[in-house]
């Protein structure tokens, strides 16, 4: 499989995974996202790191659906990532453990962006698609916009800007949305995730 086919099963999987989730309008400034197994093990991952229990982060780490996704997901994920995020965690190195997986969310909300505009290409209807990409790429994101902002406050900004700008496009007040501009928009998303996973590689390599 290659890794634009395997990006594409990906997001699909990833959307399918959402379609049972009750439906919520959002912004994202006041937008929770429900967990789901995934994002509830990352969670506990997080606190555990948080509160130095590295020991109680590994075992749920290595025994839980996060690192199995992450494994599952690798052919579409940058090389090495689940190993980069165990080693973190052996190593004590939260600061690292938590960039691994704020880039592992990132690539998953920068793949639902790429699949909505694939969709839409294929002349899918910009009011049935937009709304429920754009849901299922902020239930990602959201997890690592904190990391992203402590990296990169411009990028984090940049993001939620052109979030809004497509909720906007995807719910106009008046008529049906333009689907040029809406393809756009999640253009646009893709561009700003895409560049946040080349920048924490580049920088994770460099250091």
């Amino acid at each position: 499989m290659t890794r634009g086919t395997a990006r594409h099963a990906v997001a699909l999987a990833l959307l399918a995974s959402l379609m049972t989730a009750p439906a919520a309008a959002h912004h994202t400034g006041v937008y929770t996202p429900k967990d789901n197994a995934i994002t509830e093990n990352f969670k506990q991952v997080k606190f555990s790191v948080q509160a130095g229990k590295f020991d109680v982060a590994l075992r749920l780490f290595d025994a839980g659906p996060l690192r199995a996704e992450m494994r599952a997901r690798a052919a579409a994920l940058p090389d090495g990532l689940e190993a980069r995020a165990r080693a973190a965690l052996t190593a004590h190195d939260g600061a690292e453990a938590e960039r691994a997986l704020a880039v592992f969310f990132v690539a998953l909300a920068h793949d639902l962006a790429l699949e909505a505009d694939h969709q839409l290409a294929a002349g899918a209807a910009p009011a049935t698609i937009g709304p429920r990409f754009l849901e299922a790429i902020w239930r990602y994101y959201n997890l690592a916009d904190f990391v992203v902002g402590q990296r990169d406050a411009r990028a984090s900004v940049a993001m939620r800007l052109a979030y809004d700008d497509a909720e906007t496009l995807v719910r106009p007040a008046t008529g049906a949305p333009d689907a040029a501009r809406v393809r756009a928009s999640f253009d646009r998303i893709a561009q700003i995730l895409g560049r946040l996973i080349d920048t924490t590689t580049t920088s994770r390599r460099d250091s």
